[in-house]
Protein backbone atom coordinates (compact mmCIF):
# COMPACT_ATOMS: atom_id res chain seq x y z
CA UNK A 1 0.00 0.00 0.00
CA UNK A 2 2.90 2.30 0.76
CA UNK A 3 4.22 1.94 -2.79
CA UNK A 4 0.80 2.64 -4.29
CA UNK A 5 0.54 5.86 -2.26
CA UNK A 6 4.03 6.86 -3.39
CA UNK A 7 3.15 6.12 -7.02
CA UNK A 8 0.01 8.25 -6.71
CA UNK A 9 1.95 11.15 -5.16
CA UNK A 10 4.66 10.89 -7.81
CA UNK A 11 2.00 10.89 -10.53
CA UNK A 12 0.55 14.11 -9.12
CA UNK A 13 4.06 15.53 -8.80
CA UNK A 14 4.76 14.70 -12.45
CA UNK A 15 1.54 16.37 -13.57
CA UNK A 16 2.31 19.43 -11.44
CA UNK A 17 5.85 19.64 -12.90
CA UNK A 18 4.45 19.48 -16.43
CA UNK A 19 1.82 22.12 -15.65
CA UNK A 20 4.45 24.36 -14.05
CA UNK A 21 6.59 24.04 -17.18
CA UNK A 22 3.54 24.79 -19.34
CA UNK A 23 2.60 27.84 -17.24
CA UNK A 24 6.15 29.16 -17.40
CA UNK A 25 6.84 28.65 -21.11
CA UNK A 26 3.68 27.89 -23.09
CA UNK A 27 0.75 29.58 -21.30
CA UNK A 28 -0.63 32.26 -23.61
CA UNK A 29 -4.44 32.47 -23.58
CA UNK A 30 -4.14 35.87 -25.27
CA UNK A 31 -3.57 33.90 -28.50
CA UNK A 32 -6.94 32.12 -28.89
CA UNK A 33 -6.02 30.36 -32.15
CA UNK A 34 -2.70 28.92 -31.02
CA UNK A 35 -3.55 28.26 -27.38
CA UNK A 36 -4.27 24.61 -26.59
CA UNK A 37 -3.85 24.05 -22.84
CA UNK A 38 -3.53 20.57 -21.38
CA UNK A 39 -6.94 19.10 -20.55
CA UNK A 40 -6.33 19.30 -16.79
CA UNK A 41 -5.44 22.99 -17.06
CA UNK A 42 -8.48 23.64 -19.25
CA UNK A 43 -10.69 22.10 -16.53
CA UNK A 44 -9.04 24.23 -13.83
CA UNK A 45 -9.38 27.40 -15.91
CA UNK A 46 -13.06 26.67 -16.57
CA UNK A 47 -13.65 26.31 -12.83
CA UNK A 48 -11.63 29.50 -12.29
CA UNK A 49 -13.91 31.36 -14.70
CA UNK A 50 -17.02 30.39 -12.72
CA UNK A 51 -15.34 31.40 -9.46
CA UNK A 52 -14.22 34.70 -11.04
CA UNK A 53 -17.76 35.54 -12.15
CA UNK A 54 -19.20 34.55 -8.75
CA UNK A 55 -16.71 36.96 -7.16
CA UNK A 56 -18.25 39.80 -9.14
CA UNK A 57 -21.69 38.89 -7.83
CA UNK A 58 -20.48 38.76 -4.24
CA UNK A 59 -18.44 41.99 -4.38
CA UNK A 60 -21.20 43.91 -6.19
CA UNK A 61 -22.46 44.88 -2.72
CA UNK A 62 -19.26 46.78 -1.89
CA UNK A 63 -19.06 49.38 -4.64
CA UNK A 64 -17.82 49.58 -8.20
CA UNK A 65 -14.08 49.26 -7.54
CA UNK A 66 -14.47 46.09 -5.46
CA UNK A 67 -17.02 44.82 -7.98
CA UNK A 68 -14.41 44.95 -10.77
CA UNK A 69 -11.59 43.70 -8.53
CA UNK A 70 -13.78 41.04 -6.90
CA UNK A 71 -13.61 38.52 -9.73
CA UNK A 72 -9.83 38.27 -9.78
CA UNK A 73 -9.63 38.61 -6.00
CA UNK A 74 -12.07 35.74 -5.40
CA UNK A 75 -10.36 33.64 -8.05
CA UNK A 76 -7.06 33.89 -6.13
CA UNK A 77 -8.39 33.93 -2.56
CA UNK A 78 -10.50 30.76 -2.67
CA UNK A 79 -7.54 28.45 -3.41
CA UNK A 80 -5.38 30.39 -0.92
CA UNK A 81 -7.96 29.99 1.85
CA UNK A 82 -8.34 26.32 0.91
CA UNK A 83 -4.54 25.90 1.16
CA UNK A 84 -4.50 27.55 4.61
CA UNK A 85 -7.38 25.42 5.90
CA UNK A 86 -5.77 22.28 4.46
CA UNK A 87 -2.41 23.23 6.00
CA UNK A 88 -4.03 23.41 9.44
CA UNK A 89 -5.63 19.97 9.10
CA UNK A 90 -3.31 17.99 6.80
CA UNK A 91 -0.12 19.91 5.97
CA UNK A 92 1.05 17.26 3.52
CA UNK A 93 -1.94 18.01 1.27
CA UNK A 94 -1.74 21.82 1.29
CA UNK A 95 0.54 21.86 -1.76
CA UNK A 96 -2.34 20.96 -4.10
CA UNK A 97 -4.56 24.00 -3.45
CA UNK A 98 -1.39 26.10 -3.23
CA UNK A 99 -0.53 25.07 -6.79
CA UNK A 100 -4.06 26.06 -7.81
CA UNK A 101 -3.52 29.47 -6.19
CA UNK A 102 -0.29 29.97 -8.14
CA UNK A 103 -1.98 28.93 -11.37
CA UNK A 104 -4.70 31.49 -10.69
CA UNK A 105 -2.12 34.24 -10.22
CA UNK A 106 -0.61 33.37 -13.61
CA UNK A 107 -4.11 33.31 -15.11
CA UNK A 108 -4.98 36.73 -13.67
CA UNK A 109 -1.64 38.12 -14.90
CA UNK A 110 -2.75 37.47 -18.49
CA UNK A 111 -5.96 39.41 -17.84
CA UNK A 112 -4.03 42.30 -16.27
CA UNK A 113 -1.52 42.41 -19.15
CA UNK A 114 -4.41 42.67 -21.61
CA UNK A 115 -5.87 45.78 -19.91
CA UNK A 116 -4.40 48.35 -22.34
CA UNK A 117 -5.31 46.32 -25.43
CA UNK A 118 -8.60 44.58 -24.54
CA UNK A 119 -7.84 41.72 -26.95
CA UNK A 120 -8.97 38.84 -24.72
CA UNK A 121 -12.33 37.39 -25.56
CA UNK A 122 -14.70 38.03 -22.65
CA UNK A 123 -17.66 35.78 -21.87
CA UNK A 124 -20.03 38.14 -23.71
CA UNK A 125 -19.72 40.96 -26.23
CA UNK A 126 -19.92 44.48 -24.83
CA UNK A 127 -18.74 43.69 -21.30
CA UNK A 128 -16.28 45.97 -19.52
CA UNK A 129 -12.76 44.59 -19.17
CA UNK A 130 -12.20 44.51 -15.36
CA UNK A 131 -8.54 45.45 -15.41
CA UNK A 132 -8.96 48.10 -18.10
CA UNK A 133 -11.50 49.77 -15.83
CA UNK A 134 -9.36 49.32 -12.70
CA UNK A 135 -6.20 50.66 -14.36
CA UNK A 136 -7.90 53.18 -16.65
CA UNK A 137 -5.91 56.08 -15.21
CA UNK A 138 -2.66 54.07 -15.15
CA UNK A 139 -2.73 51.63 -18.06
CA UNK A 140 1.07 51.82 -18.15
CA UNK A 141 1.04 49.90 -14.84
CA UNK A 142 -0.59 46.87 -16.49
CA UNK A 143 2.62 45.25 -17.75
CA UNK A 144 4.68 45.59 -14.55
CA UNK A 145 1.72 44.43 -12.44
CA UNK A 146 1.13 41.47 -14.76
CA UNK A 147 4.81 40.51 -14.62
CA UNK A 148 4.76 40.67 -10.81
CA UNK A 149 1.61 38.52 -10.62
CA UNK A 150 3.03 36.02 -13.12
CA UNK A 151 6.33 35.82 -11.23
CA UNK A 152 4.56 35.39 -7.89
CA UNK A 153 2.29 32.73 -9.38
CA UNK A 154 5.21 30.76 -10.79
CA UNK A 155 7.07 31.00 -7.47
CA UNK A 156 3.98 29.75 -5.60
CA UNK A 157 3.67 26.86 -8.08
CA UNK A 158 7.37 26.05 -7.71
CA UNK A 159 7.08 26.04 -3.90
CA UNK A 160 4.03 23.81 -4.24
CA UNK A 161 5.87 21.34 -6.49
CA UNK A 162 8.76 21.30 -4.02
CA UNK A 163 6.36 20.61 -1.16
CA UNK A 164 4.70 17.80 -3.13
CA UNK A 165 8.08 16.16 -3.67
CA UNK A 166 9.15 16.69 -0.07
CA UNK A 167 5.97 15.24 1.39
CA UNK A 168 5.97 12.31 -1.07
CA UNK A 169 9.45 11.40 0.21
CA UNK A 170 8.62 11.99 3.89
CA UNK A 171 5.34 10.07 3.77
CA UNK A 172 7.05 7.16 2.02
CA UNK A 173 9.71 6.94 4.74
CA UNK A 174 7.13 6.87 7.56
Amino acid sequence: MRYAALAFRLLFLSIACYLLWFLAFEYSPADPLGFQPPFFLWIIDTINLFIHEAGHLFFRLFGQTLYFLGGSLTQCLIPLVLAIVTWREKPHQAAYPLFWCGENLVNVSVYVADAPYKNLKLIKEGLIHDWHWLLSEHLDWAEPLALALRGLGLIVCLISVGAMGYYAFIRFRE
